[in-house]
């Protein structure tokens, strides 16, 4: 090859680099514009809280008590059985994904940290929080309790968020160090990989709590029934992607923990028969902020509450009523627990396997009453340096995973909460 035959074949060679480079490089802004990362930068580990352990919880949203045994994940086996797993988690009432995922960062009952339901009337404020409303998700004046990423912070330990309840709004004032706004859009590889990223950072920098959400087996359940291949196929999913996190983490040689867990169950319900709701609310006189499986029904004028209480228990059917005022104990969701006033002065219950809705509702339900409907408990399983290893314990409240952590992380608790340290002491070395 001659001289000239050598200079045009790299001229060409640096001209599709060059080509590739210009074509590439706004795929690259796209992504970081699509997926953009929230770093408070003025945020360090003090150099007390850089020698403590690190904790990853996993939620993976709707992954039943019973799923591990009925659909035989892998890895999520081997797992569970290298450390500490529970019978069962039971959820809080209402059994639903924003009242317990952040139940499970606050160990408050959603009466006493604010999120009573997915969706709920603030009779004080004239307006309704939904999970569909970015606006009032990121609204950190919604929120009660102190969340785990904030207690870490204010204790000078760095956080970080993968997607959970309440992360993107600043509670107390405060976001996790290192957090996304929630989108289904971000594949699961670079998910972990940032992951991976966080906890190769420097030790000052470090995070020594990650929160990480993933949306399934909940959509599945919901969308085909929790006894669906669908089901089965999203737990399958789950179980490749924790490996393929507990791989990555591995590699870190950093002394990590992880609780694996979910927000609550699911069940298969009766999409014939929809319930309707009752004609005597008079939409002039109450608010119903949504239906489904808890129906509250705020008054405007107190002195309508009783008519309609007594009409209510002369037509109900397949569903039950209560006052407010009058709820049982158990739930921890009556006049006594509702710290914000946002419970309804009525509420109504329907009897599983019917459900409240305008429409045919789709197969797979939760927010059923836990102590009544099993279906609706969830998972929990840890391992780690900090658990003990092949250890079963029984049924606990999700309340109680708050002061497991806070434990295993040396914080303080700062504020009374609703989790005893003590039901889940047992499970650490």
């Amino acid at each position: 090859m001659n001289t000239n035959d050598l200079y045009n074949m790299i001229s060409n060679l640096v001209k599709r680099l060059l080509l590739t480079a210009v074509i590439a490089a706004p795929l690259i802004v796209q992504a970081q514009v699509e997926f953009p990362q929230r770093i408070v930068a003025d945020r360090e580990n003090s150099t007390a809280q850089q020698q403590k352990p690190y904790v990853i919880l996993i939620s993976a949203d709707g992954f039943r008590h019973d799923y591990m045994k009925k659909y035989q994940p892998e890895h999520l086996l081997k797992l569970s059985a290298a450390g500490v797993q529970a019978e069962r988690m039971i959820p809080s009432y209402p059994s639903l994904t924003f009242p317990n995922h952040y139940t499970l960062v606050t160990g408050l009952y959603p009466a006493h940290h604010g999120l009573v339901n997915n969706t709920f009337y603030d009779k004080s404020r004239n307006d309704r929080y939904s999970m569909s409303a970015k606006a009032k998700v990121q609204d950190g004046t919604w929120y009660g309790g102190t969340p785990l990423w904030v207690l870490a912070e204010q204790q000078k330990m760095v956080s970080a968020s993968f997607f959970w309840v309440g992360s993107e709004a600043d509670v107390k004032g405060i976001r996790p160090t290192y957090s996304y706004d929630f989108t289904e859009k971000f594949p699961m590889a670079e998910r972990i990989q940032v992951v991976k990223d966080w906890l190769n950072l420097p030790e000052e920098k470090r995070p020594h709590l990650i929160t990480f959400y993933i949306s399934e087996p909940d959509h599945a359940g919901h969308d085909h029934g929790p006894e669906s291949p669908e089901a089965a196929a999203a737990v399958k999913m789950v179980d490749q992607a924790i490996f393929e996190l507990t791989e990555v983490v591995k590699a870190t040689g950093l002394p990590v923990n992880f609780i694996f867990l979910s927000d609550h169950g699911m069940t298969t319900v009766d999409r014939e028969h929809p319930l309707s709701l009752p004609k005597s609310i008079d939409p002039e006189k109450f608010v119903v902020p949504t239906s489904g499986t808890t129906v509250s029904i705020h008054a405007k004028n107190k002195r309508d509450i009783k008519p309609l209480y007594k009409q209510l228990k002369k037509e109900a059917k397949d569903y039950e009523v209560y006052l407010k005022t009058k709820m049982p104990k158990k739930f921890h969701y009556g006049a006594k627990d509702d710290k914000f006033n946002r419970i309804g002065d009525i509420v109504l219950i329907p009897t599983w396997p019917r459900v409240f809705s305008s429409r045919t509702p789709s197969p797979g339900q939760h927010g059923f009453d836990p102590t009544r409907v099993k279906d609706m408990h969830a998972t929990f399983f840890a391992w780690g340096p900090a658990f003990k290893s092949g250890l079963k314990i029984p049924s606990f409240e999700n309340v109680n995973v708050y002061p497991l952590i806070t434990e295993i992380l040396g914080l303080q608790n700062t504020e009374k909460i609703d989790g005893k340290k003590k039901v889940l002491k047992q499970v650490l070395k």
